[in-house]
Order: C-alpha cells, then sequence, then structure tokens
C-alpha cells in the first residue's frame, strides 16, 4: 500500500508493539518482520501454516471505553469461534507502555485476503498476518 490514511507516527507505533500471545512461560511476542521461532513451533504442533493477529478494540485508532472494547473483543472472539477458527488470547502492547495494551487474538489458518476482511468489519487500521515464514507482517487497511 503506497500510500494510507494512518498518520506516519501511528504506524510507527505499530511496528513497534510486541503482539503476544498466549500466557505465562508458553507465552510467544511476535515483532514485525522478525522471524519467530516459538511461532513455528506452534505452527508445526497445530497443523496451520498461517494466521493473524488481530484486536477489535479501539476502532480505527480511536479510545473506546472498556465496556466497549470488551464488547468488541467477544463478538470477535465468538466469530471465530462459530467459524471453527483456533484463537489464542493475547494482547498488543506498546514496550514504551505510552499506551494500553489492547486484547488481542491470534487465530491460526486464517489466509490474508480473510485476515484483511476481518480486520476491516472490525473497523481496524491494520492487522498482523504472518505466513509460512513465520515473518510477522503490518498489513495496513486503509
Amino acid at each position: 500500500m503506497a500510500h494510507s490514511e494512518i498518520p506516519a507516527e501511528k504506524i510507527a507505533a505499530y511496528r513497534g508493539t510486541g503482539y503476544r500471545l498466549g500466557q505465562g512461560l508458553g507465552a510467544i511476542t511476535l515483532r514485525i518482520d522478525t522471524r519467530s521461532e516459538a511461532l513455528l513451533r506452534l505452527y508445526a504442533s497445530s497443523g496451520h501454516n498461517c494466521g493473524v493477529f488481530i484486536t477489535a478494540q479501539n476502532p480505527l485508532g480511536e479510545a473506546q471505553s472498556a465496556e466497549a472494547n470488551d464488547a468488541s473483543h467477544a463478538r470477535l472472539a465468538a466469530e471465530l469461534k462459530a467459524l471453527q477458527i483456533e484463537a489464542i488470547e493475547g494482547a498488543g502492547a506498546d514496550p514504551g507502555g505510552a499506551w494500553p495494551a489492547e486484547k488481542s487474538l491470534f487465530a491460526l489458518g486464517v489466509d490474508l485476503d480473510a485476515a484483511r476482511r476481518l480486520g476491516v468489519r472490525y473497523r481496524q487500521n491494520a492487522i498482523v498476518w504472518v505466513g509460512e515464514d513465520v515473518i510477522p507482517k503490518l498489513i495496513l487497511l486503509r
């Protein structure tokens, strides 16, 4: 995408974010454009070769109430469950702590086209998609 409606500083923040899936010792933190051996092992054990890290919170990068964010997250989780897509709870977090972590999901087996459609449906600026090369890519949606 050559031109984006998303401000450059917001894109830079997305690029610097740590995208954590799972909890505790088994948690995996993805970084944009950095190969993840831990995700490669997850793909091998799950039988998948792609996935999307997505949130439904704070549509178009605009802060929402905790209640609105929780309701959006629940809708996304319910949609993935209805589609029988295995999803792992996670959070996208600014390493500097300048903004609060957003509840997110890593949905296994979601191809890039379906991932883009989900991101657009939940009014997100971007998603993080990871193919079989296990290198997370920031995919801008507007």
